[in-house]
């Protein structure tokens, strides 16, 4: 093949990138052009992902939080996104201004709907940027327990406490009452209550739950537990000690229980003091008969 019959193709594939197939604003969109946007907007994506996922490994390695890198990565990402649009259109010679039409597609799309899904994106942004709920946070929404694992722009990944995902609109958590057990600290108070015979030695028996919930390590010191002689009961005296522990979940708190109230029943046990139990009195209204019946 010699070097005309080669330059011929070149300019016939020339020719065809260069053939129009529609107009923007007077602006003639070729062929080629076609071609070229979507092969730019992919190489510029994956530089962009690079780009932040070099910016995260590097804010993760000097400690940040893992909710203030989400929110870096996510503002890096949109701004990447409309910077890579922008020099796109200018590459290829047609202005921004030729879709101003999209706002009035926004806005009909708004009305005809869109409300739920512009207020959650909305929505998602606040969270991010106000921190209401950060990533690992435990949260309790109508009655639902779990560890906050993503913050998305349309909705919040939760992992429930038996380990199903929910994914809960973002517009739910700031228009809807959310306790946030770790807003400010791990730091949280808890109560066990338990009941003894009457008879027992009650500055002995508050001695002994004092000592149960103190050698649990994650207790805190302070403030420190406080035990309450808290009433004189029906069937038993009623106790009840107040402690404050350092728990990222629900589970941590009802081990930590569950492990004091084993030591509780030793010590009880070990000093002779009895746990009550519900106690009736029967009354019978009436001559009860007791008959015998002599077999042959």
């Amino acid at each position: 093949m010699d070097f005309d019959t080669i330059n011929g193709a070149l300019d016939n594939i020339i020719a065809i990138l260069d053939t129009p197939v529609f107009t923007i604003q007077q602006k003639a969109i070729s062929v080629g052009d076609i071609l070229f946007i979507p092969f730019l907007l992919l190489i510029s994506y994956f530089v962009l992902k690079a780009i932040i996922k070099l910016l995260t490994s590097r804010m993760t390695k000097k400690g940040m939080k893992p909710d203030v890198v989400h929110l870096v990565s996510r503002i890096t990402y949109i701004l990447g996104i409309v910077t890579m649009l922008a020099i796109t259109l200018e590459l290829i010679n047609i202005p921004i201004t030729a879709f101003a039409f999209l706002s009035g597609a926004v806005a009909i799309g708004v009305g005809f709907g869109a409300q739920n899904i512009i207020n959650n994106f909305i929505s998602g942004w606040i969270l991010m940027w106000e921190r209401p709920i950060k990533i690992g946070d435990f949260l309790e929404v109508d009655g639902v327990k779990g560890n906050v694992e993503a913050i998305n722009t349309r909705s919040t990944r939760i992992r429930r406490t038996d380990g199903v995902h929910l994914l809960i609109p973002n517009s739910k958590l700031l228009e809807n009452t959310v306790i946030n057990w770790t807003l400010m600290d791990t730091k949280t108070r808890t109560t066990i209550s338990v009941g003894v015979a009457y008879g027992s030695p009650c500055r002995k028996v508050a001695q002994l739950i004092e000592q149960a919930v103190s050698e649990q390590e994650s207790i805190l010191t302070t403030p420190a537990p406080t035990v309450i002689f808290n009433d004189f009961g029906d069937n038993a005296l009623a106790f009840v000690v107040y402690f404050w522990m350092e728990a990222k979940m629900e589970g941590q708190l009802r081990q930590t229980s569950s492990e004091i109230r084993f030591r509780i029943d030793e010590l009880f046990e070990q000093n002779k003091i009895v746990i009550a139990f519900p106690q009736r009195d029967i009354h019978l209204d009436g001559a009860l008969t007791i008959s015998h019946t002599k077999e042959d």
